[in-house]
């Protein structure tokens, strides 16, 4: 399986760099991964020279879903879809209606907000979370 994650912009805190650099590893475990950061909402969209992906766009008005969930989402589209997962945190203000039109799925991390760079430390460690659920690695114990 395939999975890229994009951010927008250079990360400043060194902590987040840490953390994002852990748990890309720990996926790469699973799965072959890929940290994309890029420069402006375009870039996701695609193109003949980067090819498609199933794009999910981290977005408050998409679709909450538990662990477990996420990690059937990614079950389910690992058996029925060639293409990449591309899951995208956008930029401190959100992503464009462009953007969100050309998402293949919303993904909500909550109702909370959070600082973007924070989300993708979040969003990492779900993933990683989901991966172990498929694994059935004692990593995630349940409630």
């Amino acid at each position: 399986m395939r999975i890229k994650v994009a951010w927008f912009g250079k990360t400043r805190e060194p902590a987040i760099q840490s953390l994002t650099d852990d748990y890309m590893k720990r996926i790469g475990r699973y799965a072959d991964i890929e940290a994309l950061p890029l420069k402006d909402e375009d870039a996701l969209l695609p193109t003949k020279a980067s090819g498609r992906n199933y794009l999910v766009l981290l977005d408050w008005r998409g679709k909450q879903l538990s662990s477990e969930e996420l990690a059937t989402f990614i079950d389910d589209h690992q058996q029925r879809n060639p293409l990449p997962l591309l899951f995208a945190v956008g930029p401190a203000d959100g992503f464009g209606d462009r953007a969100r039109h050309s998402a293949d799925f919303l993904l909500s991390l909550g109702k909370m907000t959070f600082a973007h760079e924070l989300a993708r430390v979040i969003l990492l460690e779900q993933l990683y979370r989901a991966f172990t659920i498929l694994k059935k690695h004692p990593y995630h114990l349940g409630h």
